[in-house]
């Protein structure tokens, strides 16, 4: 095995790769070799000491990309360090947070043989003007939690950058 390490996202809007990066970037300058890749991409782990992966809750469920990586690598994941993060919420209240905490560990749950060395939730991005035609009619309806809510961006760039310092895939 090589001695880098992979981090692997799903993204639907581009937020989840933007937060692979940085966070690849944080890695980089404490000397890791880091190779940053959409997980659908990812064919093997041979070359990675360790796995990152990255991926959003949408209406309460992993990204799709995510549940396929983590279903295909598993013989891989189970032999190596594997670190993971969602974004989830779009605000930084405290209860939400705390929500969209429990339903990655529920969809983490389904994998019991996974044992991550870290697991983190962050706030997302909301761009209503990147939304797919499905996502624009479900933002419509009045009950959505998206209806009449504007763009925003509350991703917390410290904490993220101060979770991938602490995160412990870097010693080779």
């Amino acid at each position: 095995m090589l001695n880098k390490i992979l981090i692997a996202y799903g993204t639907r809007y581009g937020s989840t790769q933007e937060v692979a990066e940085r966070v690849a970037a944080t890695l980089r300058e404490s000397g890791a070799d880091v190779d940053v890749r959409p997980a659908r991409e990812v064919r093997s782990l041979d070359d990675y000491r360790a796995v990152v992966l990255g991926a959003p809750l949408y209406i309460g469920k992993w990204h799709e990309e995510a549940h396929r990586f983590v279903d295909i690598h598993r013989n891989q994941l189970v032999q190596r360090p594997v670190a993971i993060f969602g974004l989830g919420p779009l605000s930084t209240d405290a209860k939400e947070m705390e929500g969209s905490r429990a339903q990655l560990d529920k969809e983490l749950a389904q994998y019991a043989w996974l044992k991550p060395v870290a697991v983190e939730m962050f706030v997302g991005k909301y761009e209503p003007a990147k939304l797919s035609f499905a996502h624009r009619l479900l933002a419509a309806v009045p009950a959505s939690p998206l209806h009449g809510l504007s763009a925003s961006d509350n991703r917390d760039w410290d904490a993220i950058r101060a979770w991938a310092t602490g995160l412990p895939v870097t010693a080779p």
